[in-house]
């Protein structure tokens, strides 16, 4: 018999266990809802959704900022077996309408603003039978959420009864390296997250919780934690308010914060500055790309003795896969860093098997040992657990590219990135498979070349680029300097030089070129388009 895992079934349990703790704290428009009132407010609106149309199975599409409906929704949508497809905002209008086309939603929820730009985009014009607006209704027709909630009986729901294996979200991948995919959530998965995420960092019920991206959101309250939603733009994290961040945190008593690092170092420059301190803060989880060291270091003066940054590795079709904290990275692995060893993302969490294997842009089919690469060479990273999604959403080519069949059963996910394992069984992330540039001298990875030229005081971050045919392709660096550097470029490309010469790794690169401001991802502020910078590096090359 296959086991009963409705992800939306730890919040009744909640509700049970902690009635009257605080589920969420939504300082802007000074809301809180209780576990017990998030429970009935998400029943009710069960009732409603399976009377509009959204039962097991429908696909429907959330557009709801963070707020108390967000939650309430969420569940609701899991409560019945329905198919919530979760697509950031940030990803672009083209993207948008290209993912929803791909999914063919049933269902629409959304606020005011994703329904206008909806109906101007012609998102999912032809599937759509159901629209529900959070917030006014104006010509779009539907319901409101408000009239739906009114018309509904307040009464508990008796959640739908789905396996491990079902389907229980799609959920849209950034799309830094490609078009964004769909990857398939099965409500295992999520358990297996949640169960993951608990043990990794010792979460108990009743802490408080700052989730700055929306999908750790959710996690709070599967976690029996207080969430408290910040006062702040969730699609650009770089350009957070930290006064803001701080402010919730002293006066909630927040004792964990997840933040992309792009958020952790804003929020820890303004901390410097000021000479704030968080000691309520128990834990600090960053994710999303590598947080440079000195991110960390300068944060890590804000928190109390004892207290770390943890930075899980993973992606959205696998987390977490590793992690590791900010006093094992200040204290050993940083110095491996800087000298070009890769970042050191930690040991695998308990329920994931993690191989390296040869790097390849094939398919592989099935698994095979001798795929392996020797002790402490650089191989693609495949992962194999219980939080690993099983495919995306119509793409079978994709499939094709990430998944390798296990013969006993189950199977791999290419993670599409490169690393190392130690002696010790830590794994050191050398940069995505797609950036690895394969010039004359052999192959080159990003994160050890970059982390040589990022230690130099004037680089803000550096990229990695490769200007021709893949096995001769030329070596570039591309350079984002510190704000408010007079040293002129001639002089600070002359140290640059010096620095790469000093490395066997980085000798063979002799083009260095300054750039006002990488492209990068919306979501985290944080991954590089270095495909843009590649067009662009040619053309300061060529013409």
């Amino acid at each position: 018999m296959p086991t009963f895992a409705n992800i939306a079934a730890h919040l009744p349990r909640m509700a049970q266990l902690q009635p009257d703790t605080t589920a969420i704290i939504f300082p802007k428009g000074n809301q809180s809802l209780t576990f017990q009132e998030l429970d009935r407010l998400s029943d009710r609106i069960c009732h409603g959704l399976i009377r509009s149309g959204i039962t097991r199975g429908t696909r429907t599409v959330l557009m709801v900022t963070p707020s108390p409906e967000f939650f309430a929704l969420t569940f609701a949508l899991f409560k019945v077996g329905a198919i919530p497809v979760l697509i950031d905002p940030g990803l672009g209008i083209k993207n948008l309408k290209s993912c929803l086309a791909e999914v063919q939603p049933l269902a629409f929820i959304g606020i005011p603003k994703a329904q206008v730009a909806r109906l101007l985009f012609g998102w999912a014009k032809d599937s759509l039978k159901t629209i529900i607006t959070v917030g006014p209704r104006l010509f779009w027709g539907g319901i409101t959420l408000d009239k739906l909630i009114q018309q509904s009986p307040d009464k508990p729901f008796e959640m739908a009864v789905t396996a491990a294996d079902d389907q229980a979200a799609i959920l849209f991948t950034s799309g830094s390296t490609g078009p964004p995919k769909g990857a398939i959530y099965s409500h295992g998965n999520f358990s297996a997250q949640v169960e993951a995420l608990q043990q990794v960092y010792r979460i108990q019920p009743g802490e408080i919780d700052l989730p700055t991206f929306p999908l750790f959101a959710l996690f709070a309250p599967a976690l029996g934690m207080t969430a408290v939603i910040p006062e702040m733009d969730f699609t650009r994290p770089g350009s957070v308010d930290p006064q803001k961040i701080i402010s919730a945190i002293t006066s909630h008593k927040v004792t964990t914060m997840f933040g992309s690092p792009a958020l952790i170092n804003r929020v820890g420059r303004y901390g410097a500055e000021q000479g704030i301190k968080l000691p309520t803060l128990q834990r600090v989880i960053s994710a999303g790309a590598p947080v440079p060291a000195v991110v960390m270091e300068r944060f890590s003066q804000m928190l109390a003795e004892g207290v770390e940054i943890f930075t899980p590795y993973g992606a959205t079709e696998s987390l977490p896969v590793c992690s590791i904290g900010s006093r094992e990275i200040l204290g050993e692995t940083r110095v491996i860093t800087e000298n070009g060893g890769g970042v050191c993302i930690g040991r695998p969490v308990d329920s994931i098997r993690v191989e390296l294997i040869r790097i390849s842009d094939e398919p592989i089919t099935v698994w095979d040992d001798d795929l392996r690469v020797a002790p402490g060479q650089v191989g693609e990273i495949v992962v194999q657990g219980p939080q690993v999604t099983r495919g995306y959403f119509q793409r079978p080519e994709a499939d094709l590219l990430s998944k390798i069949s296990a013969p006993s059963g189950g199977f791999f996910h290419r993670m599409g990135d490169l690393g190392r394992q130690d002696s010790r069984g830590r794994l050191w992330f050398c940069g995505r498979k797609t950036h690895r540039v394969e010039s004359v001298h052999g192959p080159l990875f990003t994160i050890p070349v970059e982390a040589v030229f990022n230690t130099h005081p004037a680089v803000y971050r550096s990229a990695l680029v490769g200007i021709g045919p893949k096995g001769s392709q030329q070596p570039v660096i591309c350079i984002e300097l510190e704000q408010g550097i007079s040293t002129s470029q001639e002089q600070l490309h002359t140290e640059l030089q010096v620095l790469a010469t000093g490395h066997p790794h980085t000798s063979s690169i002799t083009t260095i070129l300054f750039h006002p401001a990488f492209p990068v991802d919306i979501r985290h502020n944080a991954k590089i388009f270095r495909e843009k910078l590649a067009v662009w590096a040619e053309k300061q090359i060529h013409g």
